[in-house]
């Protein structure tokens, strides 16, 4: 392979999450059955809703498209992990490392912005029960999923463009992380990064701030309402029906927050670890966080694996 001291080179080699051969079958077999895992419940929870007409309402249509994002968001990452543990080279094509990108950038947004919509709909639901029907409405509902799929595609399509507008330099094609994150990708650039660090303040913190102020407005709104609730079982009842979602939330946003809220420069190794959480465990824990806490989808669930053992 030849490349100039200063082009857009052919491959990459990714780091990955160790180095040491005796670490890569284990890593192997953990990871394959963390995919698996995900793939299962989330198809599951997915079937589960439209196979039962008590479920086909548009909360658990967002968890739907929700599970149907987290399926699409580990593929794009997991198998290509899956295939490097067993390799020697680890390496990834340019082409296909900008396409991990896209698509990884793409649905971990797609993700954010359903949890958005999700705290839409909690909101409505206890805030104005009555007028719940009214307002989110079928092309209300519709309006929001078609925003939470098109902003990310076209913002993931704005920074995989301008990625791909620099150069970078022969000595350094070794990505220090498990894929092709912007982060990491950033720091092997020999041109200047000045447009695309701009482009992730002015454009990337506000598309990323969209959901986030739409999830913690919604949820300030619901904490305001039952507080004016009179009965502890009402506060509870209240409460309950917001927990799965909350705690989803909660480690989505938290370990996204760690890794990209800090300076370029300090990208490390906890930060690969913390990537983890929102990339791999997340995906995989919505299913179990959802039906553990929730009858109708344990009931929907349990008559779903009834009629299959039936078959």
């Amino acid at each position: 392979m030849r490349w100039n001291n200063l082009t857009q080179p052919s491959e990459f080699i990714l780091l990955g999450l160790s180095s040491r051969p005796e670490d890569q079958k284990p890593l192997f077999a953990l990871f394959l059955t963390i995919y698996l895992v995900t793939l299962v419940g989330n198809v599951l929870i997915i079937l589960a809703i439209y196979s039962d007409s008590r479920l086909q309402t548009l909360m658990y249509f967002f968890l739907s498209s929700l599970s149907f994002a987290d399926i699409c968001y580990t593929t794009v990452i997991i198998p290509k992990m899956l295939v490097n543990f067993l390799s020697e080279a680890k390496t990834i094509l340019y082409g296909e490392c900008l396409t991990q990108m896209y698509f990884f950038l793409a649905f971990g947004n797609v993700d954010s912005y359903l949890l958005g919509a999700m705290a839409i709909d909690r909101y409505v639901a206890i805030c104005s029960p009555f007028h719940y029907i009214t307002i989110m409405n079928h092309k209300f509902c519709v309006l929001l999923l078609i925003i939470s799929f098109l902003v990310p595609f076209l913002h993931s399509l704005l920074h995989v463009y301008l990625m791909n507008q620099l150069d970078f330099c022969a000595s350094k094609n070794i990505i220090r992380h498990f894929f092709c994150d912007v982060t990491p990708m950033l720091k092997l650039a020999c041109s200047s990064t000045f447009v695309n660090e701009i482009v992730i303040k002015i454009e990337g913190v506000p598309v990323f701030m969209i959901p986030v102020t739409s999830i913690i407005t919604s949820y300030l709104r619901i904490l305001i309402a039952v507080l004016k609730i009179p009965s502890a079982a009402g506060k509870y009842k209240a409460f309950s029906t917001c927990g799965s979602h909350l705690t989803v939330v909660a480690l989505f946003y938290g370990s996204v927050g760690y890794v990209y809220f800090q300076p370029l420069s300090s990208y490390t190794v906890r930060d690969r670890i913390a990537t983890l959480i929102y990339t791999i465990l997340t995906p995989m824990l919505n299913p179990f966080i959802y039906s553990l806490r929730n009858k109708d989808i344990k009931q929907g669930l349990g008559k779903l694996i009834v009629r299959i053992k039936s078959q």
